[in-house]
């Protein structure tokens, strides 16, 4: 079938699709015949002060005062933490994502447990970063557990890697560690006295997993415990996972192999006789790694019907007597997988801290592929599905095909959903293939695209390659986009297609069939007519947009389906029977329920400015600053759940402004940064410097940003303005 063309204006005449009744205002916009009322503004005025109240160390790096992700280092710590407003920068902006199979299930699951030189590195930065080479995981649909880990006492997981597990379905845990003489102590204060002691550790970290939207710990006692302390470790499990599955849904709590049930320290490489107790009084065990098969086999009659729960660890570093590990790590799946468990990979940050950091990309996607016959992948099941592929890092900032800032970012919250990677041959000579990888090298919105390059010999019809797996009811009206441009002399042609299960009772209306298998693979129709309510969404449809980009866009009428497969196919243009090689680079898929286009979006409201803190950057004759920098906390209110982002702006000029005050010129707001939860620390903003006798005036701008990524105008963005001025000599 040929590929469907882009949206003309002869077409549009053709044919308009149906369309609900408008209702009183389009997504968050008023009618056309009304103005639009632009938000009112809130005023804060400050006197500048150059010694400011210090802020709390835990929360900010002290070198930049930029808020960073903390940890615990003892009880005391632990004890004695209650929820802050300065906790707020590191809380999650949602639970994960609903998916299939739930993490319930009895399939075998696979663990990445992410330890890397202490931890809390470039990701400890919440708002981001510069850092040039930072590591980034992106084989999200491969895994279904993340537990990040370090040495501290308790480690709670960085924001960004919680964002972004989340926006894949996968499940986040902490770490809950005790070592040598010290840890040993620690376990005394609250294992070996009553239940008080330990219900009240039990209690505090089921608080911080609530508190901060991750889903649980990973509990390893490394020392040795008094026969007091360990007759209550099982108590402890039993209550901390009673307690977590209370209050967060989905919750984990696994144990991991060490002590045993007399107080040793002795792993076992194994579930067995003497650390069962453990396993029984939690959700899952995480073996040693120096098991052979034997060991596999052994483990079979203590696990039951719970083998699913047992996690084979496998050391990525291959340190000690391990099987497999580095680019032999398949060698250890393929044995877990054949006895039934579940696997728990440590460490496979091995391909960035051992091998050549500027092969890093090509490397990390061998290592994976390795061991895609061993990871069965799960599927997202809501809507909308929104990706620009972003890898949450990048070389310069695009919005939209246009350039917004270059140089090196970093920003693990900002990640997208990423598809499956993988290179598939057509014929067994190799002559055809098809191989997706990410790219830094050009960007549609965020720092990164997706390559997918590929030869299609003459006997070879079209190609589809599959990206995503979603399981999903379908509405009755969902629209779809994909944003691409072909590189070079890449004579195919491109559409989305996508597979529905439930075919018995699957309805497709303006859809050609391509079979008739319990799953259906369906090539959409392009949406003809743009909408007056969805004219945001499908502005840009069929037209040649910024950097050589083109989006498409289709409207699916389906009833009683459940949309499976995204794919991308590839085929020659009509007639052509030659060899088709091909370079296309994908910008972003979006699948959006109809009736989600049509709602109102709240408004950003109540934007607050507080703990400001001035630099003097330079000074003029008379020792007056001539310039400052500014660092304040936004705040505002906003109901985060069909939100993507928030973009935070200020308007440049506005330092040293009028005396008489009044609204801010045309200036374009200059972008700070990204927030993925209602409040934002603007840190060394230059300002000038207030004249005497006059104010100086700086606004900041909330832009939210709606999951379907369509354009909020300026006029409905969250605004506050801060007036300043010198003190009186």
């Amino acid at each position: 079938m040929e590929a469907p063309g882009p949206v003309t204006r002869a077409a549009a005449r053709k044919r308009a699709p149906t369309i609900p009744e408008e209702p009183e205002r389009r997504p968050g916009q008023r009618r056309p015949r009304r103005r639009i009322e632009e938000q009112e503004e809130a005023v804060f005025r400050e006197v500048v002060s150059f010694t400011p109240e210090p802020l709390p160390a835990r929360y900010y790096d002290k070198d930049t005062t930029k808020p960073v992700s903390f940890y615990f280092s003892s009880l005391e710590e632990l004890l004695a933490w209650t929820p802050d407003v300065e906790d707020s920068f590191n809380v999650a902006l949602e639970p994960s994502e609903c998916r299939q199979p739930p993490l319930s299930s009895q399939r075998p699951r696979t663990l990445l447990c992410h330890d890397m030189m202490g931890g809390y590195l470039d990701d400890k930065f919440i708002q981001g970063s510069a850092a040039r080479s930072p590591y980034c995981f992106y084989h999200w649909q491969c895994i279904d557990i993340f537990v990040y880990f370090s040495h501290h006492t308790v480690t709670i997981p960085p924001v960004g890697w919680t964002n972004a597990a989340h926006r894949h379905g996968v499940c986040v845990l902490g770490t809950f560690i005790t070592e040598w003489k010290d840890g040993a102590q620690l376990c005394e204060a609250f294992l070996a006295g009553d239940e008080r002691s330990y219900r009240a550790v039990a209690d505090q970290l089921v608080l911080i997993a609530q508190f901060f939207r991750f889903d649980g710990w990973l509990v390893n006692i490394e020392n040795s415990l008094s026969p007091a302390a360990v007759g209550n470790v099982p108590h402890f499990l039993r209550y901390l996972s009673a307690q977590l599955h209370q209050r967060v849904p989905g919750g984990l709590v696994l144990w991991y192999d060490s002590v045993v049930s007399s107080g040793q320290l002795k792993w076992q490489d194994e579930l067995n006789q003497h650390n069962r107790v453990f396993f029984d009084a939690c959700d899952g065990f995480f073996t040693n790694y120096n098991w052979r098969e034997e060991h596999l086999e052994r483990m079979r009659g203590p696990a039951g019907g719970r083998r699913a729960d047992v996690y084979v660890g496998v050391d990525v570093f291959a340190r000690s007597r391990v099987v497999g590990g580095q680019f032999d790590t398949h060698k250890s799946l393929e044995l877990i997988r054949k006895h039934g468990f579940s696997a728990a990979l440590f460490a496979p940050g091995w391909v960035y801290e051992c091998l050549e950091k500027k092969d890093f990309f090509q490397n990390q996607d061998k290592f994976w592929a390795l061991l895609e016959r061993y990871l069965p992948t799960h599927s997202i099941c809501s809507l909308p599905f929104v990706t620009s592929f972003c890898l949450g890092m990048g070389t310069r900032r695009v919005r939209y095909g246009q350039e917004e800032a270059v140089g090196p970012w970093y920003h693990p919250s900002a990640q997208e959903i990423q598809p499956l990677f993988a290179e598939h041959r057509l014929e067994e000579d190799g002559r055809g293939w098809v191989r997706t990888s990410c790219c830094l090298a050009d960007a549609w919105h965020g720092g990164s695209s997706l390559l997918i390059r590929g030869v299609i010999p003459p006997e070879v019809g079209p190609v589809a390659v599959r990206l995503f797996s979603l399981h999903v009811p379908v509405p009755p009206k969902i629209f779809l986009s994909l944003v691409y441009k072909l590189e070079g002399p890449s004579a195919v042609e491109v559409a989305l297609e996508l597979t529905t299960g439930d075919a018995g009772s699957c309805h497709v209306g303006g859809l050609w069939t391509l079979d008739a298998e319990t799953s259906s693979r369906h090539s959409p129709r392009p949406l003809r007519v743009p909408p007056t309510k969805l004219a945001r969404w499908v502005g840009r449809c069929g037209q040649q947009l910024h950097g050589g980009w083109v989006q498409r866009c289709y409207e699916v009428n389906l009833r009683g389906c459940l949309l499976g497969d995204l794919l991308v196919s590839f085929a020659r243009p009509a007639g052509s029977r030659e060899e088709a090689s091909f370079v296309c680079r994908l910008g972003e898929i979006q699948v959006v329920d109809a009736d989600s286009l049509l709602r109102p979006l709240p408004r950003v409201q109540a934007v607050t400015v507080s703990r400001v803190r001035w630099q003097s950057e330079e000074e003029e004759e008379g020792g007056a600053p001539a310039r400052l920098r500014l660092s304040c906390t936004l705040h505002w209110s906003y109901l985060l759940s069909p939100i993507r982002c928030f973009r935070i702006h200020c308007l440049p000029g506005s330092g040293g402004g009028s005396p008489h005050g009044g609204p801010p010129g045309p200036d374009k707001p200059v972008l700070l940064g990204l927030a993925f939860v209602n409040q934002y620390r603007v840190v060394e903003l230059p300002v000038a410097a207030a004249g005497p006798g006059r104010d100086g005036r700086v606004h900041f701008l909330v832009e939210p940003v709606p999951k379907e990524g369509f354009l909020v105008p300026q006029a409905e963005w969250g605004r506050a303005a801060l007036l300043y001025s010198l003190p009186q000599l």
